[in-house]
């Protein structure tokens, strides 16, 4: 007999530790993951299986399709923004190939066992490209149908995921004698960035918010690379980890879309800077901007409108800017560096 389990890919990032922890609580179904790297141990201690390997090698995938009985798949596994920049064919054939190997998964699943398989996808506000600085200012709010043109392979990548979760969702082989469209039920959610108090920033397009507060509570000089006024839509891990598990939970007959923004909050490099001043009142900021990714930022919208996430599924972030930096950043971010002194 197979288990009916949820599957978890790029499950050792820090959104799916969340939701390991939150599932393994909730208790309703068993865990497997999937990963390059084994888990860390008290991680692993609440997975069912725990399989090693890419979502790219598809006798993996066939693997835990004979196994188990699958009715969720929560895919995080990507190469994300930068690395992606440096690597667009690697990026492609893991953003896009293997998403793909994931939605081919979840339809055989789904045929198999006779019943939808729900499939969450964490897309980007990467997904949008304003063309100039002047659409940005005007643009107020974006939805998600409005400035598509990413400018970078990540969004590129993420946007065309969209389309293609979309495509099984509603079009799936539409040629065919008998309809098997609707067997894989697609929900992506935009994030904005997202900020951990937990993990290090790695150099993401994102991650001079973060940036800021770690070199602060270290008492080391740091130097913005976008200018005091750059803007975009961030939210606390937290609220992201909530929003994917809310979005699994909703009914699927009151979504109205596939895809949807999710936002919590919009500062400038300015405002985090002068919040991060306000903890750290001896801290060296400055901003010496790196135009190309300056340029990225840019091209992002510098808020978006998610009324619709609200309105079909109840989205409700707990942090905003204030709470977020204030409440959960900086406290947690200090005492990483206060133990270590």
């Amino acid at each position: 007999m197979r288990k009916p389990v949820v599957v978890i890919t790029g499950a050792g990032g820090e959104i799916g530790h969340g939701l390991i922890e939150q599932l393994a609580a909730d208790g309703t179904r068993l865990i497997v993951t999937l990963d390059m790297a084994p888990l860390e141990v008290p991680l692993a201690k609440h997975v069912a299986r725990e399989f090693t390997g890419s979502i790219l090698d598809r006798s993996l995938l066939e693997r835990i399709h004979s196994e188990f009985e699958v009715d969720m798949v929560f895919h995080l596994a990507a190469l994300l923004s930068t690395r992606s920049e440096f690597s667009p064919v690697m990026a492609h054939e893991v953003n896009v190939e293997g998403t793909l190997n994931l939605l081919e998964f979840a339809q055989h699943e789904a045929e198999s066992h006779g019943r939808p398989v729900t499939f969450l996808y964490p897309s980007s506000i990467a997904a949008y490209g304003m063309p100039s600085l002047d659409a940005k200012r005007t643009a107020g709010r974006v939805k998600e149908h409005e400035w598509t043109h990413p400018t970078t392979m990540y969004g590129c990548n993420k946007l065309y995921c969209e389309q293609l979760g979309e495509y099984y969702a509603r079009h799936y082989k539409q040629l065919s004698a008998e309809s098997i469209a609707g067997r894989v039920d697609f929900r992506a959610v935009r994030f904005p960035g997202l900020i951990s108090a937990i993990t290090v920033p790695s150099g993401g397009t994102s991650d001079y918010a973060p940036e800021m507060i770690h070199a602060a509570a270290k008492g080391e000089p740091y130097a913005c690379f976008v200018r005091p006024d750059a803007q975009i839509p961030f939210m606390a891990m937290p609220d992201g980890v909530g929003a994917l598990l809310k979005l699994a939970a909703a009914p699927r007959a009151s979504l109205t879309q596939t895809t949807y923004n999710l936002g919590a909050f919009a500062p400038t490099a300015d405002d985090v800077r002068r919040e991060v001043l306000q903890a750290f009142p001896g801290a060296q900021m400055s901003f010496i901007v790196d135009t190309k990714r300056q340029g990225i930022i840019d091209s992002w919208p510098a808020d978006v409108d998610d009324g619709a996430a609200r309105k079909d599924w109840g989205f409700a972030p707990e942090f905003d800017f204030e709470r977020a930096f204030r409440d959960y950043l900086i406290p947690t971010i200090r005492r990483r560096y206060d133990r270590n002194r």
